[in-house]
């Protein structure tokens, strides 16, 4: 039995299907990616229009590698978790695991709220189709294992998380969202982490799947290279309504007419042209002495310090603290508490550290009102608000980077979240600068303000609380 007559067939997956004029185009998708040939003229059409080749290639076997760019609510989440459950049960892959072996379908997002969506779908096909339902051997709140040594998890886009599986399909959703302050370029490191464990498994299938974003990463790379030409490697491009007829135009339409930029992206399947990198990671690496990590204090300078604050729930607590040798711009330390944790404790911590460099001010943003200055000046310390908006720090930053007149410490969350940061091109033609979606520049932020406070410290114009 191949999928598509899976999905016909009322004893496993056609109560989900009954339409068949909105699943037109994603039946079209799965006979290409199974290596079917599209059932009926338009479909064929479906499949040159979002491939870019002139027409299907004949039948043969199922790809091994399919990159899906299509925009929101198209209904990928829901066509992943059917083909996760379809690779799970309908194949048989024990004779490529040893005893005791268990092949994987992993599903793999930005984070685990996002991955449990697919899962929920899958959950829902597996427990309520009863031959599937007498498959599962255990589950858990993030796997099932079935009787035919296989399993569906959900991971996260981690390097660490994703290793050490024997991986019959790789299942990823909104690629071009995967971000972690610990790797570089996460999503090529986390598909190279994941790759090893599909080699022992032919046929194993790796699908990743996302709405465009900028014109960086492997999701854009893909697009460039395979896009509109026959080979093993699949791209398929559409737009939302091509995928999910049942959307409608007039929320598009709106879209559109708030920030096209954005809604070309979101629904049309177009990858941005407002958005760039703000520096080069060459650029940023050059200003690292290597080995370096904090400069002890000394008697000789003069330091100051910016802090971000943060009510210890999510976002971390960071402070860097700096000083001037002539026209060089030394940042000595950065620090970070990550969160969860006790703002207080945080509080008591940085005050002790800058104690140690003999500062007695700080400089920080406007986080939480009144607290900030409250928690450090009973400590001691000083707060004063920053007069300048984060994007104006990093603005002020760039000739610095450029210039190679800041030195940094080798802190590679720090590196990573410098060169990961993006200009963004609005409306009226004005840039802003800030992290990615998903992404954190708490220690870029401190590291841009105490470069500021520097640079500004006889002419730094600083704001009381409430004024």
């Amino acid at each position: 039995m191949h999928i598509l007559q899976a999905m016909d067939d009322p004893n496993l997956f056609a109560p989900w299907f009954r339409d068949r004029a909105t699943w037109q185009a994603w039946r079209a998708f799965l006979a290409t990616v199974f290596g079917l040939l599209p059932e009926t003229p338009e479909q064929f059409e479906i499949v040159r229009h979002c491939t870019g080749r002139p027409g299907a290639p004949p039948p043969g076997q199922a790809l091994d590698e399919v990159w899906l760019i299509c925009g929101r609510r198209a209904g990928k989440s829901f066509v992943l978790a059917l083909i996760a459950v379809f690779l799970a049960c309908f194949k048989d892959y024990r004779q490529y695991l040893q005893p005791g072996e268990r092949g994987t379908v992993i599903v793999v997002a930005s984070d685990r709220k996002q991955a449990r969506q697919i899962f929920r779908y899958a959950r829902a096909m597996l427990t309520m189709i009863p031959m599937l339902a007498e498959m599962i051997e255990r589950e858990t709140a993030e796997s099932f294992d079935l009787n035919n040594q296989v399993s569906i998890e959900i991971g996260t886009a981690s390097l660490r998380s994703v290793r050490g599986y024997t991986l019959c399909a790789v299942l990823g959703d909104e690629l071009a969202f995967w971000q972690t302050d610990d790797a570089a370029e996460p999503d090529y490191e986390i598909l190279d982490a994941l790759r090893p464990g599909m080699s022992t498994i032919p046929g194993a299938m790796l699908l990743l799947a996302s709405s465009p974003y900028r014109k960086k990463g492997a999701l854009h790379d893909a697009h460039q290279r395979y896009f509109g030409k026959f080979g093993p490697v699949l791209v398929w491009k559409a737009p939302t309504r091509v995928m999910n007829p049942s959307v409608k135009q007039s929320i598009i339409d709106s879209a559109m007419k708030r920030d096209s930029a954005r809604a070309n992206s979101e629904w049309m399947a177009e990858f941005r042209n407002d958005i760039a990198a703000f520096v080069p990671r060459d650029i940023v690496e050059a200003c690292v002495t290597a080995g370096e990590f904090e400069r002890p204090w000394s008697g000789t300078h003069r330091y100051v310090a910016f802090v971000d604050p943060s009510g210890g729930s999510s976002d971390s607590m960071t402070l860097a603290i700096g000083h001037r040798e002539t026209d060089i711009t030394i940042v000595d330390v950065v620090r970070e508490i990550t969160a969860p944790f006790d703002p207080e404790s945080a509080t008591e911590e940085f005050a002790n550290l800058l104690k140690s460099y003999n500062i007695s001010n700080v400089t920080g943003d406007r986080y939480a009102g009144e607290w900030p200055r409250q928690a450090f000046e009973k400590r001691g310390v000083s707060y004063h608000l920053s007069s300048a908006p984060k994007s104006a720090l990093y603005v002020d930053m760039l000739p610095k980077l450029n210039s190679k007149t800041i030195r940094i410490p080798d802190n590679p969350r720090l590196i990573n979240q410098i060169a990961a940061l993006e200009r963004r091109t609005a409306r009226g033609g004005r840039d802003s600068i800030d992290h990615p979606p998903g992404a954190h520049d708490d220690l870029a932020n401190v590291v841009a303000g105490v470069a500021s406070c520097i640079v500004n410290r006889h002419s730094v114009t600083v704001t009381p609380l409430g004024v």
